[in-house]
């Protein structure tokens, strides 16, 4: 039967081996089950339930991608959109966080749209290459400030906005000393880092009594709170329009980008270097997206770490069933997901920083019209503490840049429209 879903012997895999690299992906990336909470317990949201709801979506996510689009691909909530959907979206702009689902369902039902017909092709070859890799350094930016906030490394300060937080208290010296084994860990190429220093850092902090240890396992917590609680009616507020199409543009770079990059280390591209089967894979992250909205969770999509499962053999969708079936068991965890503190999940949040940020290599520095935008977007995205100005900034100033140099004809037509529609945005609302 495995064989008939699969094709493990056309993949050169074997049953055993794509056991061992489901068990590898899951662990890398099994830290979304404590972190994603944490952010969005931010925007209200019950922990407990969010919980659950991670472990849900990241569970059918990962499932319809290797069942559908047999790929070696796990999804999970996306790490800067659920920063973006709690601190954005519900505390900075004051809308509830019933309305922010409502928004992530939409674009994930434009997602869907989107890759039934060739739009994504269109959208995704229209954007700079520039912009793509600076969006994904800012959000990595954007990251790292979090964590370093939930650290208690930085904190607000009257006249200069930000300081240094107070060293003599546990928590930031906990994280650090978290973040320092999590990259010691990841470079000694230790399966599981993330998660190991999560739980190291719980562990000496509810030893040293600094936080309340609730055990281990437990029935799962109840889902009603967050299940179908999404306000699509306010979410098709006007003033919401910016933040559907920031999740929307966010989540097609992540799974476009995601997808190709795991599947190129895997050899599992043509010999045009093009991803069989582009459009499964899409509708699965697609329709992860809008059950995840559903359950209750920000915005779920491939995940690099990913590439973990396929450097130990997976090549195809079994791995991604066994992260599924995983994550499923995973719901028994609830208590020990509320033992942990946030200074335990900081060090992760600033690590997923480093990783982000990478993409600022490739900007083509040499050329002022492609690095000033890029620098725009990833400097913007942190400091205005949205992702979405962010990504206006970028634009506006890449067409505004090109325009001026006497380059208009790098501009297409696509990137002059998205930069208008910030621009009337701006100016309007």
């Amino acid at each position: 039967m495995l064989e008939r879903l699969f094709q493990l012997k056309a993949h050169g895999t074997t049953v055993r081996t794509e056991l061992l690299a489901g068990l590898t992906t899951f662990l890398t990336m099994a830290y979304i089950v404590f972190v994603n909470p944490d952010i969005l317990s931010a925007a209200g949201m019950p922990k407990d339930a969010v919980f659950v709801a991670t472990c849900l979506a990241a569970a059918i996510g990962s499932g319809i991608m290797g069942l559908y689009a047999n790929y070696p691909v796990a999804l999970a909530p996306a790490m800067g959109l659920n920063a973006y959907f709690a601190f954005t979206v519900v505390q900075g702009m004051g809308y509830t966080w019933q309305t922010a689902l409502g928004a992530v369902f939409i674009s994930g039902m434009l997602f869907i749209t989107i890759s039934l017909f060739k739009v994504r092709e269109w959208i995704v070859n229209a954007i700079p290459t520039s912009l793509k890799y600076s969006i994904s350094a800012g959000i990595g930016l954007f990251l790292a400030i979090i964590g370093l906030k939930n650290a208690g490394l930085i904190t607000a300060h009257p006249a200069t906005l930000l300081t240094l937080g107070d060293l003599h208290t546990p928590g930031p010296l906990l994280a650090s000393a978290g973040f320092m084994l999590i990259v010691a860990l990841e470079y000694r190429k230790v399966p599981g880092a993330i998660i190991i220093a999560i739980l190291a850092v719980t562990s000496v902090s509810a030893a040293l009594g600094l936080s309340e240890f609730h055990g281990v396992v437990a029935a799962p917590p109840s889902l009603a709170p967050t299940f179908l609680q999404m306000d699509l009616a306010g979410a098709l507020n006007a003033g919401l329009l910016a933040v559907v199409l920031t999740f929307f543009m966010v989540e097609l770079f992540d799974a476009s980008g995601t997808l190709i990059g795991v599947c190129h280390r895997a050899g599992l591209l043509d010999q045009n270097g093009r991803l069989p089967r582009l459009k499964k894979a899409l509708l699965a992250d697609s329709l992860a997206i809008t059950a995840g909205a559903c359950l209750g969770t920000s915005s779920t999509t491939a995940y690099i770490e990913s590439a973990a499962g396929t450097a130990a053999g997976g090549r195809t969708g079994l791995t991604a069933v066994v992260v599924a079936l995983l994550f499923l068991a995973a719901v028994i965890f609830a208590p020990l997901a509320s033992t942990v503190p946030a200074y335990a999940t900081a060090p992760a949040l600033c690590y997923v920083a480093i990783l982000m940020s990478r993409g600022l290599a490739e900007i083509e520095w040499d050329d002022l019209t492609e690095a000033t935008p890029a620098v725009v977007t990833a400097i913007t995205i942190p400091f205005t503490f949205s992702i979405a100005h962010g990504i206006a900034f970028g634009f506006i100033s890449y067409v505004a840049i090109k325009v001026l140099a006497g380059r208009r004809h790098d501009v297409s037509p696509t990137v002059a429209l998205i930069a208008a529609a910030f621009i009337a945005k701006f100016a309007l609302l």
